[in-house]
């Protein structure tokens, strides 16, 4: 790897901690804060008035985050460099009712979030994370991050078929979660969650509490060459998008030593955008397609004094990487994938295409990011789909045309996206940091 690397298998590692310390967006992004902090960005409000100062800050609404990094002397038309990303992952997520069993099962209502592997939940010890909102309108996070819930599949000796026409799930009836034993009462959950937050009793008002695998990120195989997570898709890039608006802006982990450390040297403005609800279309007050991200870019310009003409100009300038995890050539399907690009594992990020807009990129984004790759001596892939197979999407196409700006999908590949446990190449999470670094920096 080049002398321009930040990275290493470290950032790996601490990809594995901050899988493990974020079970929802809310904890995602409340961890990614407490990072930023610790390098000099400081929160702004949305409702407070905003100052045109050089340095790193950061707004947080719900479970997403816009972070930047004004180096000293920006004029209010210099263009941004975004890193996109999200914070949710396909999950099983309480109704407003939650307590409810049968047949002397205490069970959990739950709701299917997003488009989860369904069968990769059966037989998890499965914990308890969200958001609990309070009597004065304040909130407080919760993770009961042990053995909480389970959702019990049927044995084989009473649904014989499942041998030959393979598993078949009902979503209402078949992913409802035990807890406990008894007859079910009316608030026994949010009492419970409330007693082991420390709360007074009838505290809780309102909740978004989601299940996650207890069980650890892990590195796998005889060399250690893999690693076996949760929510992977996306907090990879969440993760690896954080620690890069970092380097970018403080030139920490530079090899030379020679970076002051200031971000003075960055020709533009180094954003980090992490939205919420990618995997449920992205329409809310959190997500890609809401006002979140050009609400703060806008703000941003005006507040160092800029017109609407420097905004203009500003966007025109601007490029976003939206950083997605991708699909790996799975050895068990290769008829699945392009028979001429097969990425895989260990072999950098990719480059994801797709003619029908699916994916933002094209030949000029293409452009931008092989040249980052080449700054950081990092190899990438090229992602295309099966023709006779339908392409997912990511929030690129979304920012592109919500706000105007060019758009490039890249990402990690890995295999079993939206399983409760993912799996990816060890190297390949430092290699897209290094290449986030590079692109931030311009």
């Amino acid at each position: 790897m080049s002398t321009s690397a930040r990275f290493d298998r470290g950032h790996t590692d601490d990809l594995m901690t901050f899988l493990a310390a974020s079970p929802t967006p809310y904890h995602a992004v409340a961890n990614a804060a407490e990072r930023l902090e610790k390098a000099g960005f400081r929160q702004v409000a949305e409702t407070d008035a905003w100052e045109g100062t050089s340095g790193g800050k950061y707004v947080l609404r719900g479970g997403a985050i816009v972070a930047w990094y004004v180096p000293e002397g920006a004029e209010p038309h210099t263009p941004f460099r975004i890193v996109g990303a999200h914070t949710d992952s396909p999950n099983l997520r309480v109704k407003p009712q939650p307590d409810s069993g049968a047949h002397g099962w205490r069970q959990v209502a739950v709701e299917i979030y997003g488009g989860p592997l369904m069968n990769s939940w059966l037989d998890r010890d499965l914990g308890l994370a969200g958001r609990l909102t309070l009597k004065d309108g304040s909130s407080r996070l919760v993770n009961i991050d042990r053995p909480l819930l389970r959702v019990p599949q049927l044995a084989v000796h009473l649904d014989r078929s499942v041998t030959t026409d393979g598993l078949k799930l009902d979503k209402q009836r078949h992913l409802q979660p035990v807890w406990g034993l008894g007859d079910p009462g009316e608030g026994d959950l949010i009492a419970f969650l409330e007693e082991e937050s420390g709360l007074p009793a009838g505290e809780v008002t309102g909740w978004d509490l989601m299940t996650h695998s207890v069980e650890r990120p892990a590195y796998l195989g005889r060399d250690k060459e893999l690693v076996a997570g949760p929510r992977m898709d996306n907090l990879l890039s969440v993760h690896a998008g954080t620690a890069a608006l970092i380097a970018a802006a403080t030139g920490e982990g530079s090899p030379s030593g020679s970076d002051s450390g200031s971000g003075s040297g960055l020709s533009y403005i180094p954003v980090l955008a992490a939205f919420d609800h990618e995997e449920s279309g992205s329409q809310s007050d959190t997500g890609a397609d809401g006002p979140l991200l050009g609400g703060v870019l806008e703000r941003s310009v005006f507040a160092r004094g800029g017109s609407y003409e420097d905004r203009a100009r500003a966007f025109a300038g601007t490029i976003c990487l939206s950083s997605d995890t991708g699909h790996a050539v799975h050895p068990n399907y290769a008829e699945r994938h392009d028979p001429t690009h097969h990425p895989r594992a260990g072999g950098g990020p990719i480059l994801k295409v797709n003619v029908n807009n699916r994916y933002a990129t094209d030949g000029s984004g293409r452009a931008v990011f092989a040249a980052a790759c080449a700054k950081a001596g990092v190899p990438f892939q090229s992602f295309v789909s099966n023709n006779s197979m339908p392409c997912g999407t990511t929030i690129g196409p979304i920012t592109a045309a919500r706000h105007g700006i060019r758009t490039v999908d890249i990402g990690v590949a890995i295999l079993s996206m939206h399983s409760v446990r993912e799996l990816c190449g060890a190297d390949d999470p430092f290699l897209l940091a290094n290449a986030l670094v590079a692109f931030l920096e311009g």
